[in-house]
C-alpha cells in the first residue's frame, strides 16, 4: 500500500490506495511512509474538493478487501445515500435485509475502511440521534452540516 497524510476541516486524514483503488481512510495522521503516487494525488483532490463543497459524489475506484459479507452489503448501502441526506441504523438495517440488524449496522459503520468516501457519517440513531462515527461526533456533525448547506445552496440556485 501507498499512504499519504492530508490536511482537512476536521483533522488531518491518512490515505491508502493499492494497485486497485483507495483502501483506506483514516482519522488522524498514521505512521506509514508516505508515497507521492496518483490515484493518492486524485483521492486527496477529490476530498479536497468535497470539503469545499465543490464535489458531491467521489469518483475514486475503491479497493475493500475486508468485511463479512453483512458488513459489505451496509458498505454497499451507505453509498446509495443521497448527498446531503440520512439514513438511521435500523432503516439501513431493514434495506440489507435484517430489521433488527440496527446494532450490527453500527459496528459495520464502524468498521467502514474508507469513511467519507464510503459515507458512514449519513447514518444517524433513531429520531436522527447523533451516535458513533470514527472520527467523532463533531467531525460527523461538521460532516453533515456541510453536505445540508451544499444541499440547499445548490436548491436554491
Amino acid at each position: 500500500m501507498r499512504w499519504t497524510v492530508i490536511d482537512s476541516p476536521i483533522g488531518d486524514l491518512t490515505l491508502a490506495v493499492d494497485e486497485t483503488g483507495l483502501c483506506r481512510l483514516n482519522f488522524g495522521a498514521t505512521e506509514h511512509p508516505l508515497a507521492a503516487d496518483p490515484l493518492l494525488t486524485d483521492a486527496a483532490e477529490q476530498l479536497k474538493a468535497y470539503f469545499a463543497g465543490e464535489l458531491q459524489e467521489f469518483t475514486l475506484p475503491l479497493s475493500v478487501r475486508t468485511g463479512s459479507t453483512f458488513e459489505r452489503a451496509v458498505w454497499q448501502q451507505l453509498t446509495r445515500i443521497p448527498y446531503g441526506e440520512m439514513q438511521t441504523y435500523g432503516e439501513v438495517a431493514k434495506i440489507v435485509g435484517d430489521a433488527g440488524a440496527a446494532r450490527a449496522v453500527g459496528t459495520a459503520c464502524n468498521r467502514n475502511p474508507i469513511a467519507i468516501v464510503v459515507p458512514c457519517h449519513r447514518v444517524v440513531g433513531a429520531g436522527g440521534k447523533m451516535v458513533g462515527f470514527g472520527g467523532g461526533i463533531p467531525a460527523k456533525r461538521h460532516l453533515l452540516e456541510l453536505e445540508a448547506r451544499i444541499s440547499l445552496e445548490t436548491m436554491w440556485t
